[in-house]
């Protein structure tokens, strides 16, 4: 019998009912070997009682084939007793509806699960000898029974046969495939759109191939294939399951990706001068049902770079819990440039690293993947961080050393520029035979007026010679009535030079008592 193509959705169903059969099995045979030491994670069952499971009402459409067949080996009597096994294992908030089928579907009970004895009851006491297997027909009335308006949100179609798809005469569904089973899984679809639909198929013969038309109409069917009729039990107990497992996924769907964040509590400024001040950080776990562990955990600051302590290696988070952890920081803004004293401010932004996990994740696979990120998420502002940086003393002693430099700077120019005078200097009319007039020289300047009038200045100039330094005199005279700028003129030591109709001669070892020329000065 050709099958109907199965989305990727539907394949991951079946392989994760596929793992479920498998730790079932191994259950069942006691050959299991605990995943997680004792007390270190929970169990499924644990998980489930805390998520309430059981109180997540779930539809049941249970086909029993009633067809003549199935009275063969037992089959039908074995039907009977393991039913009860499985709906002994439904919650009271649970629907069943257990319905036959041969010539026709036949509901035998529509109601809440929990009276095992009396669902049980409703059931033929053999099967029907001449009657056919209408799978079709039983089809069309788990969907009728699921398209209520008071469904559950989470349905499951578990369907037991021992053949073929045999209807009667007048069947609306004459053969395996055509138009009325592209309508069956139409409605199929549309149930899915707002339902957790999965089909669960358990052949009872080697010559069963019926059961396959079930994945036919229902997208994520998987079918189960006991060994032998003594263990359909175990495979009925596969498909509650797999049951509360998409019902527990239902529960936990808005969880699924959610993680930790860290923040910092309160991102006002924080004082460093000192090297180190206190903040808090915040760690949220944006989960409503599943419990969160980070490992590992390392705080750091990227910006202003900081030492952060104070949160521990290991911490747990209830589901919606926040825990705020004081934390000491270490260090300061970077003082660039000229150290002086000032105020820097930065911004340190909350960097953490970390394995995020589950004490759930291990337990829940492979059925349920929580998809829990493993790093926590950064989100708020950065902390705003300032500090007075830099020394006291440096502008003023930068200032001083500059001062010390303007001083030794004059200084030096002054040296070179305005050395002690000594000697005489005299001064003549070039063209006259005038007694000179005698300037004596002392100080840096000297200030002169001669007697046949004008007005000069001299000083000195150090300079390098073959012989050594020596000072050279620097004359300027301007005679009356002359007018712009003064004449000038260098004289050597001992030297004689004219300037201004002035011959000047300079005596350096001649005494400076006695009066210099009228009117002179010095400085």
């Amino acid at each position: 019998m050709k099958r109907s193509t199965w989305s990727p959705r539907a394949v991951t169903a079946l392989r994760r009912g596929a793992a479920v059969a498998a730790a079932l099995l191994a259950a069942v045979s006691a050959t299991v070997v605990p995943a997680i030491a004792a007390g270190t994670a929970p169990t499924r069952d644990e998980i489930y009682r805390e998520l309430g499971v059981a109180d997540q009402p779930v539809d049941y459409v249970v086909l029993v084939d009633t067809s003549g067949s199935m009275a063969a080996q037992g089959r039908y009597s074995t039907v009977r007793s393991t039913l009860s096994t499985f709906l002994n294992g439904l919650s009271a908030a649970d629907h069943v509806d257990l319905i036959t089928f041969d010539d026709r579907p036949e509901e035998r009970y529509i109601g809440a699960a929990g009276d095992t004895a009396k669902i049980i009851s409703r059931l033929p006491n053999a099967p029907n000898p001449s009657g056919g297997t209408d799978i079709g027909g039983a089809l069309d009335q788990a969907l009728r029974e699921l398209e209520r308006t008071d469904a559950a949100n989470v349905a499951s179609v578990v369907m037991l046969t021992d053949g073929e798809h045999d209807p009667p005469r007048g069947s609306g569904y004459p053969t395996s495939s055509g138009a009325p089973w592209d309508k069956l899984r139409k409605r199929a679809e549309a149930l899915a759109a707002h339902t957790e639909l999965a089909g669960y198929g358990l052949p009872l013969g080697s010559g069963a191939t019926g059961v396959d038309l079930l994945g036919k109409v229902v997208d994520h069917t998987l079918v189960l294939r006991p060994d032998s009729i003594q263990n359909l039990g175990a495979y009925l107990q596969r498909a509650g399951d797999s049951t509360r497992a998409r019902s527990a996924a239902r529960l936990l769907a808005s969880d699924t990706a959610k993680g930790v964040t860290v923040s910092w509590t309160d991102t006002g400024v924080r004082d460093l001068t000192d090297g180190s001040a206190t903040a808090s950080v915040t760690f949220h776990s944006a989960t409503q049902r599943v419990p969160l562990a980070v490992s590992g955990v390392r705080v750091s600051t990227a910006g202003v770079p900081l030492d952060v302590t104070g949160v521990p290696k290991q911490l747990t988070l209830k589901p919606g819990e926040s825990r705020k952890y004081a934390v000491r920081l270490e260090g300061s803004p970077r003082a660039g440039g000229l150290p002086y004293r000032r105020t820097e401010d930065g911004n340190a932004a909350l960097r953490v690293s970390g394995q995020v996990s589950s004490s759930w994740q291990r337990a829940l696979a492979p059925d349920l993947d929580l998809k829990i990120p493993d790093a926590a998420g950064v989100t708020g502002d950065p902390l705003r961080v300032r500090a007075e940086v830099g020394s006291v003393y440096f502008l003023p002693g930068l200032f001083s050393a500059l001062a010390a430099v303007l001083v030794l700077g004059w200084l030096w120019w002054r040296s070179v520029n305005r050395p002690p005078l000594h000697g005489m200097l005299t001064a003549v009319p070039v063209f006259g035979v005038e007694i000179p007039d005698r300037i004596a020289l002392s100080g840096r300047r000297v200030g002169f007026r001669p007697r046949c009038g004008g007005r000069g200045m001299v000083y000195g100039r150090r300079r390098r010679s073959a012989e050594g330094r020596r000072v050279d005199l620097l004359i300027r005279y301007t005679p009356d009535g002359a007018s712009g700028r003064p004449d000038r003129v260098t004289c050597g030591p001992g030297g004689q030079v004219v300037v201004g109709g002035l011959s000047f001669t300079h005596l350096p070892h001649e005494s400076t008592a006695g009066p210099g020329a009228p009117g002179s000065g010095r400085s």
